[in-house]
């Protein structure tokens, strides 16, 4: 029997086994009572920690990397914001999944022939930081290793970090569906997909949740972290990614559907410890919807991908959110050959396929497998 539990404070989303293991942190309700809000509040020192728990009626998060996440009246934060000895205080936002409304883009991306040679991302693994995998797709259970939950799974869920949504479900098939002849077949079919459910059956998530998943995965130690997620600028997401950046994980991010538009790629993408991923057609076009700016690094397949269904199947969707697995696939092909994730990271730029695009649309290309691999 698996057992779930959830932790209220000290939240890292510890695991409990892998496979059928699950783990919890508590989810974040609003702010209870008038004039009580909940903010994320970066500190300098110890000073500043002690300052901001004095003004605090309750911590509900505190993390590696010198942030917490809080409830207090709202008066309280303006001392917070001017004491010398605390960074930031943002209020605890929330991202949303982004997507509009025999899968191309292995082909195009060229991870057939990655796969045909016998590049499949064994031994890698990557932290699909969505709204949960669907525990029981014959596609994906043979590649699930742990999962984790920030927002515990609705309903039909065998698990706290199941799928309530379908996003993550998709997102997770075209980083690794296996190749089992039939269904669909992954970037990285060998790689180990670990469900790390930080948006909730509406596709929403707070900074606060989203910045747990993404501590999470670099304290597991893994190698990539798929981020087809994004929202305004959260500086608490932003610590978390550095941090995890800085502990090895490759973060791969979607750009954003805000397009057309010219300088509009959206967070956590826009981060300089993020690939940001834009979104091209089947024929190489640069999707209508894709957001562009001069943070994107790589292009890929995103329009009428075809991927794993919540509750069985395959379905067709569109969106940067299923531009970044492509990537996030390639990468993990990469780690599973020994590259770090700066070395990982650098050569997907050095080998991209420049398709004739705007850097600002393309940056240096469209990711490329083969090309990647040496193949």
């Amino acid at each position: 029997m698996t057992h779930q539990r959830s932790l209220s404070r000290r939240n890292a989303l510890a695991t409990i086994g892998a496979a059928a293991g699950t783990a919890a942190v508590s989810g974040l309700a609003s702010a209870d009572g008038e004039g009580k809000v909940e903010v994320n509040v970066g500190f300098e020192n110890g000073k500043g920690k002690r300052a901001a728990k004095r003004r605090a009626d309750e911590v509900v998060r505190e993390f590696d990397f010198d942030v917490m996440t809080m409830r207090m009246p709202e008066q309280a934060t303006d001392g917070l914001e001017n004491n010398p000895n605390v960074r930031y205080v943002e209020e605890n936002g929330t991202m949303h999944k982004l997507a509009q409304d025999t899968p191309y883009g292995i082909g195009q991306t060229d991870a057939t022939t990655a796969i045909a040679s016998g590049f499949t991302g064994a031994g890698a693994d990557v932290a699909v930081i969505d709204t949960g995998i669907d525990a029981d797709h014959p596609d994906l259970q043979g590649n699930l290793g742990k999962g984790a939950y920030a927002v515990q799974c609705s309903y039909n869920c065998d698990y706290g970090w199941g799928d309530d949504e379908g996003h993550g479900t998709h997102c997770a098939g075209t980083v690794g569906a296996i190749d089992n002849d039939r269904g669909v077949v992954g970037v990285a079919p060998g790689a180990t997909l670990h469900s790390v459910k930080v948006l909730g059956s509406n596709g929403g998530g707070s900074y606060s949740d989203i910045a747990a998943g993404i501590e999470y995965t670099a304290n597991q130690g893994w190698d990539v972290g798929s981020l087809s997620l994004g929202g305004g600028y959260s500086s608490a997401v932003a610590d978390a990614c550095r941090y995890a950046y800085d502990n090895g994980v490759l973060l791969v991010a979607a750009a954003g559907n805000s397009g057309p538009c010219t300088d509009c790629v959206g967070y956590p993408a826009a981060l300089s410890e993020c690939v940001a991923v834009s979104a091209v057609d089947d024929g190489e076009n640069l999707a209508n919807f894709s957001s562009t700016g001069p943070e994107v690094e790589l292009a890929a397949p995103g329009v009428g991908v075809e991927s794993t269904k919540l509750g069985g199947g395959t379905e067709f969707l569109s969106g940067t959110s299923m531009a970044c697995p492509h990537v996030s696939g390639v990468g993990a092909l990469l780690m599973a050959e020994g590259y770090t994730n700066t070395e990982a990271r650098q050569r997907l730029r050095n080998t991209a396929d420049d398709l004739g695009l705007g850097s600002n649309e393309q940056g240096s290309g469209a990711v490329d497998a083969d090309g990647a691999l040496g193949i």
